[in-house]
């Protein structure tokens, strides 16, 4: 029994060896040369998976490098990745450019634009949408200041099981509460 394990397991080795080379060969399909950036960049470079946020199939793959790219300062490039992965559905992009719009980095800050990427999460039923964008509420920052409306975001946020959410109501919505001093001169006054 166990030679034939043993003949098995070396039999395995043999055709995924074999199935490597003829890939390493060039017998695997390859991709049109519009969705193939690798022709210019290596596969697994920075600027492969920059490249292919233009392509016209979606890759969800790119969607990881997109955090190193911000990471690193590569701002831009981060994100088209972003911005290509939330068009597609991916909801874990949405914070992302909510972030890179409110940051700015290399270009000026636009809260509204942020604000409308929270809740476009928030619309999609995520409870760091709902909390993020009743934050921009509480504070009229992004989006018209509102605070009944935030707070009603907020509780949702709690319900779906958001701990800074839960906070926050502990708190009496009190946003210092959860982004103590290092928010206060960007929050201090609405800009509505």
């Amino acid at each position: 029994m166990k030679r034939s394990s043993y003949a098995m397991e070396n039999a395995m080795k043999s055709v995924f060896a074999a199935a490597v080379l003829a890939w390493a060969a060039g017998a695997a399909p390859a991709l049109a040369a519009e969705d193939n950036p690798a022709s210019e960049h290596g596969e697994l470079s920075v600027q492969y998976w920059a490249a292919k946020s233009a392509s016209e199939r979606f890759d969800p793959q790119m969607c990881r490098y997109a955090v190193f790219l911000d990471k690193t300062g590569q701002h831009e490039e981060a994100g088209r990745l972003f911005q290509r992965c939330a068009d597609e559905g991916n909801l874990n992009a949405m914070p992302w450019m909510s972030y890179l719009e409110e940051n700015g980095y290399d270009r000026p800050s636009d809260p509204a634009k942020a604000a409308q990427w929270d809740k476009r999460l928030s619309d999609a039923g995520s409870p760091l949408g709902a909390f993020n964008y009743g934050l921009d509420l509480l504070r009229g920052h992004g989006a018209p200041l509102d605070r009944a409306a935030g707070k009603a975001l907020i509780d949702k946020a709690a319900a779906g099981g958001d701990k800074t959410a839960i906070e926050l109501i502990a708190h009496d919505y009190d946003p210092e509460s959860v982004t103590p001093e290092a928010d206060k001169a960007r929050y201090r006054q609405p800009q509505f």
